[in-house]
């Protein structure tokens, strides 16, 4: 089920971006939608309508299905912080040189 939600959460984002690159942006932009063309079959308030229309209901889906893959997933993820995992060796322990690289001398300080 969750990744379903994920792989359709997937496509209505790519969806939405699809749709928000076509649409003519106040200077032109990317926008296809003119009706400049003489085969056009809408004209170029009814293409901004009909995307201003997908581009509401493809943010809708959007918002919903990331609240219900958010409400699905809040009980899978360990409780705790990361910062509070045991470690293997102690933050003042010296880090040893790799194996097969040669070793720098240390430069004696005065």
């Amino acid at each position: 089920m969750n990744t379903v939600l994920l792989v359709l959460f997937l496509l209505v984002t790519l969806a939405m971006i699809g749709v928000i690159l076509v649409q003519r942006s106040e200077g032109g932009g990317l926008g296809v939608g003119s009706s400049q063309g003489m085969g056009s079959f809408m004209s170029g308030r009814g293409t901004a309508n009909l995307l201003t229309r997908t581009t509401a209901i493809l943010g809708t889906a959007f918002m919903v299905l990331a609240l219900v893959l958010a409400m699905i997933g809040r009980g899978q993820a360990p409780r705790g912080s990361i910062l509070d995992a045991p470690t293997d060796a102690p933050a003042s322990a010296p880090l040893a040189p790799a194996p097969g690289l040669p070793t720098v001398p240390a430069v004696p300080t005065n």
